[in-house]
């Protein structure tokens, strides 16, 4: 699908995801060696968005798992539509069938509700789905132990169908806030990697070309800030989301340049906890404000190259 890694970084970069070296080079591995990719990281630095676009670039089926507390197989995997067997079993009397056929035929794929993992696994597009397992985090451990198998052998049975192989795994993506440790066994049947907060050059790049319209100045102003507030010791750290949403509200507001006044008043944008807007609208505020003003406006171009460099090297 993928012929090299700069292939990926540039595609991605196309359907507006600026990513790093390390993360394309996750994403090219895990489709070339057809394993899971387990992506961790805080909420908001572009986890679940990766899977969204591999899908959008890939023109393939996004089939999204979303994981709770109390997450069942049946939930995950399939279950019988009873409401249609049971009124399929009245027709068939009523038609007259003859007793010994009646309900031979309702424990067939007419009348099974297939879940995220079953429809994954029994697609036949000729490019797999992207099958996105969302906060895996979230789920208790026994459907952890479950997920477990599933993704060893790309496999499900079904005592009243069979096995039912997938023809080609899909591609998986698995996402995790860390709010609880996964299970090692886990862990090793995936690739791993870890989404940072973005440095504020890639973060600049991310605002820019998600949020059209928006100055470059303003752009660099959000971001420098944003790295700032992100070293305060605060409840729940804004990710790379908040910063688009602060952005987009600027924009609106049709504001050109960032100001303690101005930050205040839309604060409610990138912190969703009162402990921590009380903490920053004190004297910090102020403060941060002059730190922002008296950063020198970021070179991405130099930065870029310089990642390159590194790289390489």
């Amino acid at each position: 699908m993928f012929k090299s890694i700069e292939e990926v970084e540039s595609q991605l970069a196309k359907h507006n995801y600026i990513t790093d070296r390390m993360l394309a080079t996750s994403i090219y591995l895990a489709i070339k060696m057809q394993k899971p990719l387990l992506l961790e990281g805080e909420p908001g630095v572009g986890k679940t968005e990766v899977a969204k676009v591999i899908a959008e670039l890939l023109d393939t089926e996004l089939i999204r798992l979303q994981c709770y507390e109390g997450l069942d197989t049946q939930t995950a995997l399939y279950e019988w539509n009873y409401p249609r067997q049971m009124l399929e079993l009245r027709l068939q009397e009523a038609r007259g069938s003859e007793k010994n056929e009646i309900g031979n035929n309702i424990f067939s794929e007419e009348f099974l509700l297939k879940r995220p993992l079953l429809r994954a696994i029994q697609s036949n597009n000729d490019t797999p789905p992207v099958l996105l397992i969302d906060e895996i985090d979230r789920s208790d451990e026994e459907f952890e132990a479950f997920l477990l198998e599933v993704l060893s052998d790309f496999q499900i049975t079904i005592p009243e169908l069979g096995t039912i192989k997938a023809k080609q795994p899909p591609i998986v993506i698995l996402t995790s806030n860390r709010t609880r440790d996964l299970h090692e066994a886990l862990k090793r049947r995936c690739l791993f990697h870890w989404i940072d907060y973005p440095s504020v050059e890639r973060e600049t790049r991310i605002v820019t070309t998600r949020i059209p319209g928006i100055e470059r100045n303003l752009a660099d102003q959000l971001c420098q800030f944003m790295r700032l507030i992100r070293e305060q010791d605060l409840f729940k750290l804004p990710g790379v989301a908040e910063t688009l949403d602060w952005a987009e509200a600027l924009l609106a507001l049709k504001t050109d340049e960032l100001d303690a006044e101005v930050a205040e008043k839309t604060l409610g944008c990138i912190l969703k906890y009162k402990a921590d807007t009380d903490k920053i609208l004190g004297n910090e505020m102020a403060e941060l404000i002059k730190q922002v003003n008296l950063i020198p406006n970021a070179d991405t171009s130099q930065s870029e190259s310089e990642l390159m460099k590194n790289w390489n090297d």
